[in-house]
């Protein structure tokens, strides 16, 4: 089984000089967690690989040295790079997610750039990939990529990482096409962040932008799952915990003593990037050395910064003041043998970064925002023997496992100052101590544990998937059931109203039952063999004037009164509404925009589909919460149905009124519809050769599934559309006869192990 990691960048950079093709290592964190991962799987990596060649010939070569490293390059034109990747992924959607609104830009071009190199990216994997193949997208160039796969081979296995902070959905609500963004991820089987604060962001996204309900973790799209989580990236632990025992790391650690002296050395290490916080850092430096003058001549900041879009007009403006507030720093203190600021503006090879690591006294990592940062964890990684002290920035994702660090508000100069002070007076023995409790995290959290979890993550989305799809009603299905309801004498049909037969609506009101319905349901109750129940929450009256003048039973109010006959019975007395109760339920009201109440005679709902999604599941939740102790006192239960807390008497359910049916008569053919957590009790007290079918979410409870309420009016008329016909029974003999049976059977199988 082969691993297909996508991302914009192969983990290799290649540049051409005279002909020949060099190669170097890609910077960041991304390509150098993922390049040293460890897996069972055949790894294989499709990206960028940062250049554009000239000519078809130049091409073919590269990407034939590419492939004997499992490399896929995907090649980019320049414009495509400025629009796409300079254009829509760091103009528009690196500052957004960023909370840096001010430098978001958005322009058409863009846009379209992005979805066209996505597309080509598309392209790449749909070439590669084979069944059985695991697809991981990476990052936010690649947001719209899952969406495409799904739809252009939809048996693939995607997962998506983000790896970057995933904004509020009051920022990115802003984003024009922020429909078509959610959607691309929602492609993926699993969608992962660093934080829970990035996954609780995106959940609240995808419900108010795309109106899809959550429950938990997961949101059903048709026949599959979509499951979210927070899965920190850790780091090649080893690798840099024993950095300082290889010969060329020891070498770097002696020149790095011999260049920085006696002196305590701060280091800050970073790409070029307005998110990192560098300007706020050399403040909060140069705050330091004017209110402590006594560490003036004893204290460096060693600045390693990465030039990173240097050419993009903000990143040039950005590395211009960088440049004056360091000549400032050091034309005010600096002094003959010492130097306030050392600035090296290129990257290191890992031995020089790693000795910068172990001589270094403190790392100040403070970025304003920060999807996890690895400089933290490979800093105190690389510590064995020698102290040190992490000042790590409040807003960076790896504040979450890194507890004992120095926590600040990189906004705060003042804290900055502080933390320098209190870093370097801080005890060697409580330096030894956090440090030791740091490692004691990230040494189990690796970047190899962090692929495992999502790939077994993905795994077991994967697998629940599977089951989804097996109680997917099929077309064998489908043939299966109208075979058994064309030979039985004596059948009950049974189905819940709202979200059923009927697409749910914002009023409950405007769910009237549409021609179509009525002409089915006419058909239905028109054959003597049937027994057809509508068994419903609503309210009886409602029931009588839309199917009052239908040979129909029908259950009002779950079960609490019920039709048989032409005549209406009543399982309950009408309820006389405690004061304290209405009293609770009316304030909800009045606290939720578009919340209200129904008061029926034998139950009281409280209706927030309307609501915004967010506020109102908070609310739902807190009126429940209110409600337990007093529904408790007043002996009523409490049922959560869709978008829905329903108060009633326990004493009749849908369930109920099943087992009232089965009780007067004895059917040889059962089939039952409902969409929601009430109707859970209706499956439940059927018999187990029963067709249980659950509409939209998946149930346990319910043998089978149709993915959205607009497929219940086709099945049901494809069911019912006479006997099993000659193509079934007759011409196919036996074999027609078979298909049911088996289809049974299966159903006995099913609702066995449903019940026990």
């Amino acid at each position: 089984m082969k691993l297909y990691i996508v991302s914009n960048r192969l983990p290799v950079k290649v540049s051409e000089q005279e002909g020949r093709l060099f190669f170097a290592r890609s910077e960041g964190g991304l390509a150098t967690g993922l390049d040293s991962l460890h897996t069972d799987y055949e790894k294989h990596w499709i990206g960028w690989p940062g250049f554009c060649p000239d000519g078809e010939e130049c091409r073919r070569k590269t990407a034939d040295e590419l492939e004997a490293l499992r490399f896929h390059p995907v090649f980019l034109t320049a414009g495509q790079i400025a629009d796409y990747y300079e254009g829509y992924s760091n103009s528009t959607i690196w500052p957004l997610c960023h909370y840096f609104f001010a430098y978001t830009r958005y322009k058409a071009s863009y846009r379209e750039a992005y979805r066209a190199v996505n597309r080509l990216f598309c392209e790449t994997v749909c070439r590669l990939a084979e069944p059985g193949d695991i697809v991981w997208v990476q990052d936010y160039q690649l947001m719209l990529l899952p969406g495409m796969l799904r739809e252009a081979r939809p048996e693939l296995e995607i997962g998506y990482f983000h790896h970057i902070p995933f904004p509020s959905y009051e920022l990115f609500r802003i984003l024009p096409e922020r429909a078509e963004v959610l959607r691309g991820l929602l492609g993926a089987d699993l969608v992962a962040f660093h934080t829970h604060d990035y996954m609780r962001h995106f959940i609240s996204t995808v419900e108010r932008v795309l109106h899809l309900d959550f429950r938990l973790d997961e949101v059903q799209l048709g026949d599959r799952v979509v499951r979210v989580n927070a899965l920190p990236m850790g780091i090649n632990y080893d690798l840099y915990h024993g950095a300082s025992q290889k010969p060329e790391v020891r070498a770097a650690v002696e020149r790095t003593r011999r260049l920085f002296g006696s002196h305590k050395l701060v280091l800050a290490v970073d790409r070029l990037d307005y998110s990192k916080g560098i300007l706020h850092r050399l403040w909060g430096f140069a705050a330091f050395l004017e209110h402590h003058p006594e560490y003036r001549g004893q204290v460096t900041l060693a600045m390693v910064i990465v030039p990173s879009r240097d050419h993009v007009g903000s990143y040039a403006e950005l590395k211009t003041r960088i440049d004056e507030e360091i000549g400032s720093i050091n034309g005010k203190y600096s002094t003959m043998d010492w130097t306030p600021v050392c600035y090296f503006y290129h990257g290191f090879a890992f031995e020089e970064l790693a000795a910068m690591y172990c001589v270094a006294d403190v790392a100040l990592v403070t970025p304003l925002r920060d999807g996890m940062n690895l400089v933290a964890k490979e800093y105190i990684a690389t510590k064995t023997d020698n102290p040190g002290v992490l000042i790590l920035s409040e807003m960076a994702g790896a504040a979450v496992e890194l507890s004992e660090a120095l926590q600040i508000n990189p906004n705060d100069i003042g804290q900055i100052e502080r933390s320098l002070v209190e870093a370097l007076t801080m005890p060697v023995g409580e330096q030894r101590r956090r440090i030791r409790d740091m490692q004691r995290t990230i040494c189990t959290q690796t970047v190899d544990k962090w692929a495992a979890d999502f790939l077994e993550e993905l795994d077991a989305t994967r697998r629940k998937n599977e089951r989804l799809r097996r109680k997917r009603i099929s077309v064998g299905t489908t043939a299966a059931v109208r075979a058994a309801y064309g030979r039985a004498k004596r059948r009950l049909l049974l189905f819940d109203y709202d979200g059923t037969l009927a697409a749910l609506r914002p009023r409950p009101e405007d769910a009237a039952p549409t021609p179509e319905l009525l002409d089915l349901l006419r058909r239905l109750s028109g054959d003597p063999a049937n027994r057809v129940v509508i068994n419903s929450g609503r309210d009886h009256e409602t029931l009588e004037r839309w199917f009052g003048s239908m040979p129909l039973s029908l259950a009002a109010e779950h079960g609490g009164f019920y039709k048989e006959a032409g005549v209406w019975h009543k399982n309950l007395r009408s309820a006389e509404w405690d004061g304290e109760l209405l009293t609770l339920l009316q304030r909800f009201v009045a606290k939720t925009p578009r919340a209200r109440l129904e008061t029926k005679q034998t139950a009281l709902a409280w209706h927030y589909r309307q609501s915004d999604a967010w506020l109102g599941s908070l609310r739902a939740q807190q009126l429940v919460n209110h409600l337990a102790p007093l529904c408790s006192r007043l002996r009523l239960q409490i049922m959560q149905g869709d978008k829905v807390v329903e108060i009633k008497s326990p004493d009749c359910t849908k369930g109920s009124e099943v087992e009232r049916l089965l009780a007067a008569e004895r059917y040889d053919f059962i089939l039952a519809l409902g969409d929601d957590t009430t109707d859970d009790d209706m499956f439940r007290a059927l018999p187990p050769e029963a067709v249980t079918v659950k509409v939209g979410n998946v149930s346990e409870c319910a043998a089978h599934n149709l993915a959205a309420q607009a497929e219940v009016l086709p099945f049901l008329r494809e069911v019912t559309r006479g006997e099993a016909g000659p193509r079934t029974v007759a011409s196919e003999g036996r074999k027609g006869l078979r298909l049911p049976l088996g289809f049974l059977k299966g159903l006995l199988k099913n609702n066995k192990t449903r019940h026990e």
